[in-house]
Order: structure tokens, then sequence, then C-alpha cells
């Protein structure tokens, strides 16, 4: 079945907050599994041409996922995402940032906390992401750095690898 359901974004920048809404046709133990096992994450998470590689991955409330996204020509833009709650099958919070491949973060660039829900529908799953900067010119970089599209282009590759 395709999944012609478009990402909802809004930006919320008087409260420094972008929101996304994404739905899947696929059950909730798929999306969930799709969004916290590095093996799944690393085939779907980078927008095409740029591939994810994972380095660290421990799923778990004062874990870290870190991470590198690698283009063809083989530059690397790493991140560390560090959770701080999961709930199973239905939330996990984090921080977000841009990182070196030690997990680092870099000068200049903000972190975001970023809170997925996930929900079973009769048709499939919904994901909403609510994501919090500290700063405003956080947001506006990360919007400028074409965050939308890439994140769009992101969740069409999880549509394509559950052939959905």
């Amino acid at each position: 079945m395709k999944n012609d359901h478009k990402p909802l974004f809004s930006i919320d920048k008087e409260n420094k907050k972008i929101h996304v809404e994404r739905a899947f046709a696929a059950p909730l133990p798929t999306i969930w599994n799709a969004w916290t096992d590095s093996a799944i994450l690393d085939q779907w998470w980078a927008p095409k041409p740029w591939k994810a590689r994972t380095k660290i991955m421990d799923f778990k409330a004062g874990g870290q996922w870190l991470y590198a996204m690698v283009s063809p020509e083989n530059e690397v833009h790493w991140s560390l995402v560090e959770f701080i709650s999961v709930e199973p099958e239905k939330s996990f919070s984090s921080w977000d940032s841009f990182s070196d491949e030690n997990g680092r973060q870099l000068p200049g660039m903000g972190r975001s906390q970023w809170i997925n829900q996930f929900r079973e529908t009769e048709t499939g799953t919904i994901v909403t992401i609510e994501i919090r900067f500290e700063q405003l010119s956080d947001l506006e970089q990360m919007v400028a750095m074409g965050f939308k599209e890439g994140f769009t282009m992101g969740m069409e590759n999880l549509d394509a690898l559950l052939g959905i």
C-alpha cells in the first residue's frame, strides 16, 4: 500500500519549536523498530544520496546514538543523540546535537530536544515529533540547513524500505 500522507510541518518561532506529524501505513511495532534500531535507521535516516552510519547505539534512557551522515564523496557530518526517556512503543525523548566523531558537541551549533510520540491507528502509525530549541537562532539555523526537505526525504526512504 502506498503512503500518500505528507508530513505536516509547523514552525513556532515564538516558542522556539518545530512540530512534525507523519502517518505511516505500517503497524506500530514496525515503525517503532524503524526509529529505534540502528541497523534499520542506517537504511533510511539520511536523505539520499547520503547514508547514515551508526558508531554507537544504546537505546535506553541515559544511552546514546552517535552516527554520521556520509555523502557519496565521503563527506562526513556527525550527530549525537542522548536519550532522556524511553516508553516502549509510545514515546522517547532526546537531546540532539551536531558533534565530532567522539560525540563532543560542535562549537557554535546548538542542541535541540526531540519528543517523539507513536500512536497506532486503524491504517497504520502516526509519529508526532516536537523539536524544542534553546535559542531561536538554533531553530532558524536548522531550517536554513534544509531540515524540512531532508527529514521529508528520510521519511520517504522509510516508506520505500517498508514497501509502502
